[in-house]
């Protein structure tokens, strides 16, 4: 069946870095982009960051450019999201999803989602 998950979440101090790892198994990954969407704690869920399938164009919310690099490793079945200078407002918990589409930002033009891994940033 299909399954994204996701790992590599975990406690870290202000300015560190995190990387998150995506592992998609029960679809043809290499036809699907990937995005990345974080929920903290009595806030919706946002857009953090999309790749093509091709890694040809990727896009960023405002909040993390400079930041946040994702990238993707067709070979593996693998997404990634590379976090660095994390920040408090970084906390959340972090969710993988794929889509046909070629770009998307929005939730709901992802067809399949991850489970979440938590991120906490300390001050």
């Amino acid at each position: 069946q299909v399954q994204l998950v996701e790992s590599g979440g975990g406690l870290v101090q202000t300015g560190g870095s995190l990387r998150l790892s995506c592992a998609a198994s029960g679809f043809t990954f290499t036809f699907y982009t990937m995005g990345w969407f974080r929920q903290a704690p009595g806030k919706e869920r946002m857009f953090v960051a999309t790749i093509t399938w091709d890694a040809a164009n990727t896009a960023y919310a405002d909040s993390v450019k400079g930041r946040f690099t994702i990238s993707r490793d067709n070979t593996k079945n693998t997404g990634y999201l590379q976090m660095n200078s994390l920040k408090p407002e970084d906390t959340a918990v972090y969710y993988c999803a794929a889509t046909r589409k070629r770009i998307a930002t929005q939730q709901n033009e992802y067809e399949y989602w991850g489970q979440g891994t938590q991120v906490t940033v300390s001050s």
